[in-house]
């Protein structure tokens, strides 16, 4: 095992370090080390890989003290983290992170940043946490599974370490990535069956429901979307408002997007040009669901998430009675199946939009099947 310094790793060039005059050290990328090793772990078969659990050699670490500030950050071998069973994580759940495909980086530093504001935990940097995790991915580029609809799963995470038993803002902390060869979150193509329920909610007003702490969202861990007939033939892509209560997916914001730019800017894949979608954020209830169901206008339900990105929905219950929807081929409806394809196309490289993707130079992208292969952070 050997420990190497080097400034000129992080996105390929020095970074320049940030005086903080105002208060500690900054994160910085131009710090990062290594501690290596040859006994490296066995990539194992893209077509065995199973979702969040498989992980690679190595994690990203950096502590923060306020008298420190943020720690020279660290990659070194994946393993266990000791902290004091005093910490807020394990009490109070300080807990927050984000999971990223290095697609559309801007949204997912801000999804990883506004819940640390929200449970105070200290500022970071996260054009410099971009650069690391990038340092990250180009060193652990073997395990980049090279199947289209794989991915590499990176999993930022920011806890509360501060040694104290009582409730309040946790001025110490520890960031860490770490990273998971995946394969499909749903392999064999069948929709998923929702059951909803108002017995118990996970979210309410004013709460931590739009916050990527410890906790799940709407469909699992998804977004929800419909897609709704109209009578002048338009068809609404219909989701929940981002009233507090919902998690603001990347995914979700993409969809609604992409929709947005059919048939003017673009034409997803399967849909013809005639066909206008109509993105709408509103509220709507399971009896809406019923509803539309029994006029026929409710043409597809499906879950948005960066892992699954796009995952049809067949059935959905609600106090014993059931709205069901056609079955399409692969699980997905042609709204549905279009957001997946083209999202994918973006992330694999085969279709450029608006700088969406991230290109991690050296990565071995020129062998990869796709060239820009998911990366999930």
């Amino acid at each position: 095992m050997a420990i190497l310094q080097n400034n000129n790793h992080a996105n390929g060039n020095a970074s320049v370090s940030t005086d903080n005059t105002s208060g500690p050290p900054s994160l910085d990328a131009s710090k990062l080390t290594f501690t290596l090793t040859q006994s490296l772990k066995p990539v194992p078969p893209p077509e065995t890989l199973k979702f969040g659990h498989i992980f690679t050699d190595y994690m990203l670490v950096a502590p923060y003290t306020p008298t420190t500030g943020w720690s020279a950050p660290k990659i070194k071998l994946y393993g266990d983290i000791s902290l004091n069973p005093a910490s807020p994580c394990f009490h109070h759940s300080t807990n927050v992170l984000t999971v990223w495909r290095l697609f559309r980086p801007d949204l997912n530093m801000t999804r990883l940043q506004s819940p640390m504001d929200r449970v105070a935990l200290p500022p970071l940097d996260t054009d410099e946490l971009v650069k690391l995790i990038k340092s990250l991915v180009k060193l652990e580029s073997r395990w980049i599974p090279t199947v289209s609809g794989h991915s590499l799963y990176i999993r930022p995470t920011v806890i509360g370490t501060r040694s104290i038993f009582g409730v309040g803002a946790s001025d110490h902390s520890l960031l860490y990535v770490i990273l998971s060869p995946s394969g499909p979150f749903f392999r064999t193509g069948a929709p998923a069956s929702l059951l909803a329920m108002n017995e118990t909610v996970r979210a309410w007003p004013g709460g931590t429901g739009g916050y990527k702490l410890s906790t799940v969202t709407e469909a699992g861990a998804m977004n929800f979307m419909i897609a709704l007939q109209r009578d002048d033939g338009v068809i609404d892509v219909v989701t929940a408002p981002l009233d507090g209560t919902i998690l603001p997916g990347v995914t979700r914001n993409s969809c609604l997007a992409l929709a947005a730019a059919h048939p003017s800017r673009t034409l997803l894949p399967g849909l013809p040009e005639t066909l206008r979608l109509h993105p709408q954020e509103r509220a709507f209830t399971v009896s809406d669901l019923f509803k539309w169901s029994a006029e026929g206008r409710l043409l597809e339900t499906f879950a948005v998430g960066t892992a699954a990105i796009v995952a049809g929905v067949g059935r959905t219950g609600y106090k014993g009675k059931d709205v069901v929807l056609p079955p399409y081929e692969g699980g997905r409806g042609p709204v549905a199946k279009a957001l997946y394809d083209r999202i994918l196309d973006i992330q694999e490289d085969r279709v450029e939009w608006e700088g969406w993707g991230v290109v991690v130079e050296g990565a071995g992208s020129a062998k990869r099947l796709a060239p820009r292969c998911p990366i999930v952070i």
